[in-house]
């Protein structure tokens, strides 16, 4: 397993954007857990997406509003790993790509990127009654975009290898392609298993190749990769 640590890759200016999501989920969160066992699965429910509600046109458990569940859905996380993943990935990709995008076109960027990882989930998946929750989805995009405008990037990482734990250090096209190769053989394992919790693994499959789609209308500039030493 390979969990990252940090980038060498400064961006220019401040990710104020970046900043303001990882803020968002946070508050959401800290909201989730002062609510109830029960009261929290309803919200689960609630604001997180129900394939099948959307491929029947149908609530199932509470009524809701469907297409802006597309968005409230990204901010919804199930328990501190699950958000504690997701933001620390944010942290380390998305401020690059805020860099390379400015403010406003991240915005935009991220939100379609999760739309469009959500779309991917509700297509492999349209009979699941199972809400999807995370920002997991939008984050893939920003890894997508990362992948394509920055690939010699440095990324600092820890190997688990069971009770075995080191460090590596390697390029951004390396790491994401593994990471991106690993996603989609869970995902395609995983046709056919409706399980009452997991992962959405279409989900990130379709962010990173939605935020590869989507980054031609999106970048104002391509930075020069950085130069990688190796020894």
């Amino acid at each position: 397993m390979l969990f990252p640590i940090r980038d060498e890759n400064p961006s220019r200016e401040r990710p104020i954007v970046n900043y303001i999501l990882i803020g968002i989920n946070i508050l959401v969160f800290l909201y989730e857990i002062s609510l109830g066992s029960n009261t929290r699965t309803v919200f689960f429910h609630r604001f997180g997406i129900v394939p099948y509600e959307y491929t029947h046109r149908a609530d199932i458990f509470v009524p809701s509003a469907i297409p802006i569940n597309l968005i409230t859905a990204m901010f919804i996380h199930g328990g501190f790993w699950h958000i504690f993943g997701n933001m620390w990935f944010l942290y380390i990709f998305g401020d690059n790509v805020e860099d390379a995008m400015g403010h406003v076109r991240y915005l935009i960027f991220y939100l379609l990127s999760g739309i469009i990882a959500s779309a991917t989930h509700i297509i492999f998946n349209p009979g699941s009654r199972v809400p999807m929750i995370g920002a997991s989805g939008a984050i893939s995009g920003v890894l997508g975009a990362y992948f394509v405008l920055y690939p010699s990037a440095r990324i600092v990482s820890i190997v688990f290898l069971g009770f075995f734990i080191t460090s590596v250090i390697l390029p951004a096209y390396l790491y994401l392609g593994i990471w991106i190769i690993m996603q989609t053989i869970f995902a395609f394992s995983s046709i056919g298993v409706d399980a009452a919790s997991g992962v959405a693994w279409f989900a990130h499959v379709g962010g990173f190749v939605g935020g590869i789609l989507l980054l031609p209308l999106f970048a104002r500039r391509r930075r020069t990769p950085p130069r990688v030493y190796w020894w």
